[in-house]
């Protein structure tokens, strides 16, 4: 049994590090082809769009890298591991997002007053094929179940969305000239990209400061640990963060009453590590305080940092 789901975790992680390849490739190819077909047809909303694909290939990137250095083990030197990189690469992704957004504003802005005529034969071909491509890319990784497959999947079926407008606004300027809708177009795809990367970096420097997880309560959480078991007194110095927004960790110290046994403790320490596994919470440290007259001569203190054996 054991074999076999080391077997089947090993091909999920082959598989999701397969898919996001293939989406990364497929993206990065297309920003190339966005860019060189956004100059032809003297289309900003196109560049826009490029911009944000272009956003999105380093994540595609990221993910698949950081995937890949999933299964590095911790060592002396990073004791939690290597998954914090990911908080770098959001962070570098973001600013990517930022500058090139910010480019594309500032190259739009001026069309809206004086707007330029457009290829709209030439935006149509690319708006289809955006629309293949990030077709095919959001196909390959919604086939995955971990987390990463599916943060990317919203990702792309982003970009497919807003090729659709593309094209709906292409087809509009082949029968109408109305040059205007291209920059405007571009300026509302630009404005949906920066609350995203402002969202995001809200997030990203919340990481950095180590603050609470993303639906966590500490007063919730500290009410839930003292219902498990009447012997709680009293729990405090609970802190709570997150390593890279998926994996959590909380420490904090709990007060029982004397009269436990060192085996009560045990179980006690069980339930409440059971009760946050619950919570999406594996990494807990819990010391406990005030034992001092338990049996088997147990010491005053007993402190349990990240020991999933008790």
């Amino acid at each position: 049994m054991g074999e076999h789901n080391h077997s089947h975790s090993h091909d999920n992680n082959h598989g999701s590090i397969k898919n996001l390849k293939i989406a990364f490739i497929l993206n990065l190819s297309f920003v190339v082809v966005e860019v060189v077909g956004g100059i032809l047809t003297n289309s900003v909303a196109i560049l826009s769009d490029a911009v944000h694909d272009l956003g999105d290939s380093i994540s595609l990137g990221l993910a698949w890298y950081l995937e890949k250095s999933s299964t590095k083990k911790s060592n002396d030197r990073f004791t939690y591991g290597y998954k914090r990189l990911s908080i770098l690469g959001a962070l570098f992704n973001a600013l990517v997002l930022l500058l090139g957004t910010g480019f594309i504003i500032y190259r739009a802005i001026p069309r809206l007053f004086n707007p330029e005529s457009v290829q709209a034969q030439g935006m149509i071909i690319l708006a289809v094929i955006g629309i293949v491509v990030n077709g095919l890319a959001v196909l390959r990784v919604r086939r995955g179940k971990k987390l990463s497959e599916q943060v990317v999947s919203l990702h792309l079926l982003e970009d497919l969305f807003g090729w659709v407008a593309v094209l709906i606004v292409s087809i509009v300027l082949v029968f109408v000239d109305v040059p205007i809708l291209d920059p405007i177009l571009s300026l509302l795809i630009s404005i949906y990209v920066l609350k995203n990367v402002i969202s995001g970096l809200v997030k990203i420097v919340r990481m950095i400061l180590q603050g609470v997880p993303d639906g966590f309560s500490v007063e919730d959480t500290k009410k839930s640990i003292l219902q498990i078991d009447p012997h709680i007194i009293e729990v405090h110095d609970l802190r709570a963060w997150t390593l890279d927004g998926e994996e959590n960790i909380v420490s904090f110290h709990i007060s029982i009453e004397k009269n436990m046994s060192l085996q009560e403790v045990v179980e006690l320490k069980r339930a409440i590590k059971a009760h946050l596994k619950e919570q999406h919470i594996e990494d807990v440290t819990i010391e406990v305080e005030n034992i001092g007259n338990c049996s088997n001569n147990a010491p005053t203190q007993i402190s349990s940092k990240n020991n999933t054996n008790i």
